[in-house]
């Protein structure tokens, strides 16, 4: 099970919202380079970075943080927020991002994701961030209309190398991960699954271990809230 520490960025710092709502978020003091250090130092391997600055604006508006993130550390580094055309795909690897990662772009058009997979192979994840089974777009702030399991089926054979779902309603709720959800995402995707949103505690990391096809689990709020201790996180990572 790969862990996969979060950092999320607004205004240059290190932020945690409580189910994507901008109004409701809690600022922390330590940087974001500071803070990708901190998970080097005990033996991370992987790091789940959202620029929300970009998920509101569409802009790679923390691009900057992000390349020192990348340069001065041994982390592999996925990239969300505000990616909605090729050029800002290619800025984000060009920086050494392992993977970027689309959502609101790709689930607007099809064809953008489908372009992007054959330009960048191997390079692109999907964010598929639900709420009630629907998908949400532009930050969360757009209700698709499109349910989940019929996008994802839609796109299964696009070549997108790794899926990260998002329960919504659980996200810095700290109530444990949509486990059912994310098991009937993991049945159907072509693609290795990356839990997210409401993990609480150590048993939710196991929890996710049992999950088919689910190669990794994304933790935030209580790694800065104190839940949970990044040295029993770390001993989970694999």
């Amino acid at each position: 099970m790969k862990i996969f520490p979060a950092i999320d960025i607004k205004d240059k710092k290190c932020v945690r919202l409580v189910k994507g709502d901008f109004d409701n978020k809690t600022e922390y003091q330590i940087s974001p380079v500071d803070q990708a250090s901190k998970y080097q130092d005990y033996g991370f391997k992987n790091l789940h970075i959202v620029d929300l600055d970009g998920a509101l604006t569409g802009e790679t508006v923390n691009q900057d943080i992000i390349k020192d993130i990348v340069n001065k550390f041994d982390l592999r580094v996925e990239i969300g927020g505000g990616i909605r055309n090729f050029d800002s795909i290619q800025k984000y690897i060009d920086a050494g991002a392992e993977k970027v990662i689309l959502g609101s772009a790709a689930i607007k058009d099809k064809n953008f994701l489908k372009e992007a997979c054959k330009k960048f192979p191997n390079k692109i994840a999907l964010g598929l961030d639900a709420k009630d089974g629907y998908l949400s777009v532009s930050g969360w702030k757009e209700n698709s209309n499109q349910l989940t399991l019929d996008y994802l089926k839609e796109v299964n054979n696009y070549g997108v190398s790794r899926l990260i779902y998002t329960d919504i309603n659980r996200d810095g709720m700290k109530q444990s991960p949509n486990f059912s959800e994310t098991s009937k995402v993991g049945e159907i995707s072509n693609c290795p699954v990356i839990i997210s949103g409401g993990v609480s505690s150590i048993d939710d990391i196991k929890k996710a271990k049992n999950l088919k096809n689910v190669e990794g689990i994304i933790v935030g709020k209580a790694i800065y809230d104190g839940d949970i201790k990044l040295d029993e996180l770390a001993k989970e990572d694999a």
